[in-house]
């Protein structure tokens, strides 16, 4: 099986993937037999050293530079998409900030979607991609998010969250972020809120689906078979 690997840049991309699995109707279909897969950049950041992880807990790190993330697991991880294998993912904990000692397995997929706001910076991984769309939302929009999630989810405090956005995340944004968008074969205004985009994503997928569909009937995949591997639990505990 070869995936169709789909990025997505900016925020909030999760709405939006979580709408298209919504259209798609991929939320009612156990794990195991998804055809549409979600990735996400931030399951992939790198392990902090102590000096790192004191800053952290302070709001004094930058989470929002190429830096942070560990591109070189990207790497791995989608070659592997792409060679129609099983996945482990990292489950990083946001309150700690550290990675958990548990994986989410993702299992091959027709079609992945892989969002982050920094999809598209790396040319080596953003060359992976058969498709790049971009989310262009109102600042507003995203800092009010950002601070909801950032204060329900991972416990901080609003002056915190203001202070690392100033410091950190809008500059971020504007020095590595928003210049990617040049990158993208399609830019989604609005976010989730726009239907008519959004559905436009839907319909290609499903025709990329169809096409798989109709391919799998026949035993074969690009002229080789491949028949769907049997497939275990969703998540375990990471061997020690």
């Amino acid at each position: 099986k070869e995936a169709q690997p789909l990025a997505s840049g900016e925020c909030p991309l999760s709405t939006v993937c979580e709408k298209i699995m919504e259209l798609l109707g991929q939320n009612k279909i156990d794990h195991h037999q998804r055809q549409v897969a979600i990735l996400s950049q931030d399951s992939f950041y790198k392990v902090l050293t102590p000096e790192q992880k004191a800053k952290a807990l302070k709001g004094q790190f930058n989470f929002d530079h190429p830096d942070a993330f560990d591109n070189e697991l990207i790497m791995q991880t989608l070659r592997q998409i792409l060679q129609g294998k099983t996945v482990q993912i990292p489950v990083y904990d946001f309150v700690t900030h550290s990675r958990k000692d548990e994986f989410i397995t993702v299992y091959p997929a027709d079609v992945v979607l892989f969002e982050g706001i920094l999809m598209f910076y790396s040319q080596e991984i953003r060359d992976l991609f058969q498709m790049k769309l971009f989310v262009d939302t109102d600042p507003d929009t995203r800092l009010s998010r950002r601070v909801l999630r950032d204060i329900s989810e991972r416990g901080r405090e609003l002056e915190q969250v203001l202070a690392q956005y100033i410091t950190f995340v809008k500059p971020a944004f504007e020095e590595f972020c928003l210049p990617t968008k040049k990158y993208a074969d399609v830019i989604i205004p609005r976010g989730a809120d726009n239907l008519v985009a959004i559905n436009l994503i839907v319909q290609h997928i499903q025709d990329i689906l169809n096409g798989g569909l109709s391919k799998r009937h026949n035993g074969c995949t690009n002229g080789h078979s491949t028949p769907r591997q049997r497939r275990t639990s969703e998540s375990s505990s990471r061997p020690h």
